[in-house]
C-alpha cells in the first residue's frame, strides 16, 4: 500500500518489525541506548537479525533482507560461505583455544605475507581497534617521537588517540572521557590537505606517524585526490616520519594486497581486521621488519624493559578466527571474488542514481570498488558526481551532512523494501551479490523517495 506521509515509513517499518520491537524493549533495560555497537543503533527500533546466508539475511519476524552491512565489512565473500564455514567446523573438533603457538598461525601469517606488499612481519591482534592502537605505539617506539598526524573523518578504531574528529568535535574539543593530553599527541588534518599536512610536519618535530584510510574516509564516503597516496608516502619519507594505512576496509578488498598494491604506494605499517579474520573476530599490524621488531623479546633486560613494546590479546590468532582468515584469504587470492563484488557494486551504484533520475531527486549514488554511498544533497544544489571526486563537494556534507532523522526514515524505508544498509549511509557489495539483488534494491530505493516526497 502507497503512502504519502513520512511519518508513514516508520510507522509500516514499526508493523513489519513487531518482534525486533519486543526485542529492543528488552534491551534498553540491559545495554546502555539498547545497542551493543553504535552503528545498529535505529530508531524507532533496530533491526534483530536471527539467520543470514549468502547476500542475503532473515529477521526475527521472518522478513528477507538484501544484506549490505556484510558483518560490518567483514564478509566479502558473503554469509556463510562453504568453505569458510567447512574450515571452522574442522577447527571446532580440534580446539577453540590452546593458549599456545600452533601451526594454523603460521600458515595464516605466511599467507598475509605473500599478499600485502608492507608485510615483513605480521603480529596477529583482536579487532581492527587493536591493530590500529598497536601500530601507533610500534610508531612512537620506533621513533622515539610523542605524536601522530590523521586526518578529519577517517576513521580508526575507538581508542583514545583516534575516537574524535570523525563524526564529530572537528573543532578541536574533546570527547567526553578522553584526556586534553592524549588529544593533545594527534594532530588533525583536513582531508586531502597535503599542504596542511606538510605544514604540521614542519610545525611539529616529534610526529611519529601519518595514519590515513586509503581510499578516503569510510571506504571513500570522501574520496582521496588522485596521486594523493604517493605524495603522502613521499612527504613522509622526506620528513623521517612513518606512514601506516588503516586497511581495515580496503585489506583484501580493493585488491589482494589491499590499496597499496593496487596504487603502488607501500606503507611502512598496514593494519588489517575485518576480511582477514573471515568474520570471526581479528586483526593485525603488517610492516616493516625493523617496526615490527620493536615486539621481539631479546636477552637484554635493559631493551626489555625501556624499548620494547609488549603485546598481549587472550584471542590473538585464535585457532578458530585463523581456520576462517585462512580460508578467506586463499579464496581471495586464488578467484576472482573481488571483481565480482566489485562488478555488482559498480551496476549497483548505476541502478540507484537511474532510480534517482526517475524519481526526479537530487541525490546521488557514488563510490569504488565494492562500496556505495548515499549522498543526500543537504543543501539541495546541483552537483555531479565528478564534483565528489573532484573534491568540490565540502567533506562535512559527505560525511555527517545527511540530518539523522533522514538517515532513520531513509534506512527503515528501505527495510521495508526488503534492504538493509549502514546509516553512513551506505554499504558494501559481497562477491555473490546478484543482479536480482540489486534490482530489489533498486526497487526499495524508488519506493522510498517516493514515501519521503
Amino acid at each position: 500500500m502507497r503512502m504519502t506521509s513520512k511519518n508513514s515509513i516508520l510507522e509500516q517499518y514499526i508493523a513489519k518489525t513487531p518482534g525486533s520491537q519486543r526485542l529492543y524493549r528488552r534491551a534498553i533495560e540491559i545495554f546502555p541506548g539498547g545497542v551493543t555497537h553504535d552503528t545498529r543503533y535505529l530508531q524507532p527500533h533496530p533491526l534483530y537479525i536471527e539467520r543470514a546466508g549468502g547476500a542475503r539475511k532473515w529477521d526475527v519476524d521472518g522478513n528477507e533482507y538484501v544484506d549490505y552491512i556484510g558483518g560490518h565489512g567483514a564478509l566479502l565473500l558473503g554469509h556463510n560461505h562453504p568453505v569458510v564455514i567447512e574450515a571452522v567446523r574442522e577447527q571446532l573438533a580440534k580446539g577453540t583455544h590452546f593458549g599456545a603457538a600452533h601451526e594454523l598461525e603460521v600458515r595464516w601469517g605466511e599467507q598475509i605475507q605473500k599478499m600485502v606488499p608492507c608485510a615483513q612481519k605480521v603480529r596477529f591482534t583482536g579487532s581492527g581497534t587493536e591493530s590500529t592502537l598497536l601500530a601507533i605505539r610500534l610508531a612512537r617506539a620506533f621513533t622515539g617521537k610523542k605524536k601522530i598526524a590523521r586526518f578529519t573523518g577517517h576513521f580508526h578504531g575507538w581508542h583514545d588517540q583516534v575516537a574524535f574528529g570523525v563524526s564529530s568535535h572537528f573543532d578541536g574539543s574533546v570527547p567526553a572521557g578522553i584526556l586534553p593530553e592524549v588529544a593533545a599527541s594527534a594532530l588533525v588534518c583536513p582531508p586531502n590537505d597535503l599542504p596542511m599536512l606538510s605544514q604540521l610536519l614542519d610545525e611539529h618535530d616529534d610526529v611519529a606517524a601519518v595514519i590515513l584510510e586509503p581510499t578516503g574516509a569510510t571506504f571513500g564516503l570522501v574520496p582521496l585526490a588522485d596521486g594523493f597516496l604517493a605524495k603522502v608516502r613521499q612527504l613522509t619519507t622526506r620528513k623521517n616520519v612513518l606512514l601506516i594505512f588503516d586497511e581495515v576496509i580496503t585489506g583484501f578488498r580493493v585488491s589482494p594486497g589491499g590499496a597499496q598494491q593496487r596504487y603502488g604506494v607501500t606503507p611502512d605499517l598496514a593494519t588489517l581486521a575485518k576480511i582477514i579474520a573471515g568474520g570471526f573476530p581479528g586483526g593485525a599490524v603488517a610492516g616493516r621488519a625493523d617496526v615490527m621488531d620493536v615486539m621481539t623479546l631479546r636477552d637484554d633486560r635493559d631493551w626489555n624493559l625501556r624499548h620494547r613494546v609488549p603485546h598481549q590479546g587472550t584471542f590473538n590468532a585464535n585457532p578458530i578466527t585463523a581456520a576462517a582468515g585462512l580460508a578467506t584469504l586463499k579464496l581471495v587470492a586464488e578467484t576472482d571474488a573481488i571483481e565480482q563484488a566489485n562488478r555488482a557494486a559498480e551496476l549497483l551504484r548505476d541502478r540507484l542514481n537511474d532510480v534517482i533520475r526517475e524519481v526526479g531527486s537530487s541525490w546521488l549514488a557514488y563510490g569504488e570498488f565494492s562500496g556505495f554511498h548515499l549522498f543526500t544533497n543537504p543543501q539541495q544544489r546541483t552537483v555531479r558526481l565528478a564534483d565528489i571526486y573532484a573534491g568540490a563537494v565540502p567533506a562535512e556534507e559527505l560525511k555527517g551532512g545527511t540530518p539523522p532523522a533522514l538517515i532513520h526514515e531513509l534506512r527503515c524505508g528501505l527495510i521495508l523494501g526488503g534492504v538493509d544498509i549502514f546509516p553512513w549511509p551506505g554499504g558494501v557489495v559481497s562477491s555473490v551479490h546478484r543482479e536480482e539483488d540489486i534490482e530489489t534494491t533498486a526497487r526499495a530505493l524508488k519506493a522510498c523517495l517516493q514515501l519521503l516526497g
